[in-house]
């Protein structure tokens, strides 16, 4: 029962698809662990799965393409990368290696954005579960740019 604006340090990492890793381990309530709120069932079960089928769910809701929230969140993007993201936000960047994820695949990270760039939110302990998901979405996201190597040089 909490406002959009009262949640803050929520995690995307990884592919746009539903290998995605929605993670709260860092997230906080009004201030509280958002890990102390909420039970983990309730977070595996429902959390992290409705996140990771959302696009799903806004086709079958609307009954045509999700293209209209990915614009709208391409402009949340490009607003909070211009005026500051006002604590950190989740974007989709060339990684540095950071995380240990492979260098130049676009990857989700937690960023803070100001003045027009972007820094990766660094050092956050990632717990046993979140390292499997963590890892599935970086295969995924190598997968894919195997089946396109040949189309980029």
């Amino acid at each position: 029962n909490s406002k959009f604006h009262e949640i803050e340090n929520v995690t995307i990492w990884g592919n746009h698809s539903p290998t995605m890793y929605p993670d709260i381990t860092h997230a906080r309530i009004r201030g509280t662990p958002a890990t102390d709120t909420l039970s983990s069932e309730w977070i595996n079960s429902e959390f992290i799965p409705r996140v990771q089928q959302r696009g799903a769910e806004i086709i079958n809701a609307r009954k045509f393409s999700s293209a209209a929230s990915a614009a709208n969140a391409a402009i949340d993007h490009v607003r909070d990368w211009v005026h500051g993201s006002n604590g950190w936000t989740s974007m989709a960047i060339h990684s540095d290696g950071s995380y240990n994820v492979p260098h130049g695949i676009v990857f989700s990270y937690p960023v803070v954005c100001n003045n027009g760039s972007y820094e990766i939110v660094q050092g956050l302990k990632i717990n046993e579960e979140g390292q499997k998901r963590f890892d599935t979405t970086i295969k995924e996201l190598l997968t894919e740019r195997q089946a396109v190597e040949d189309l980029l040089v």
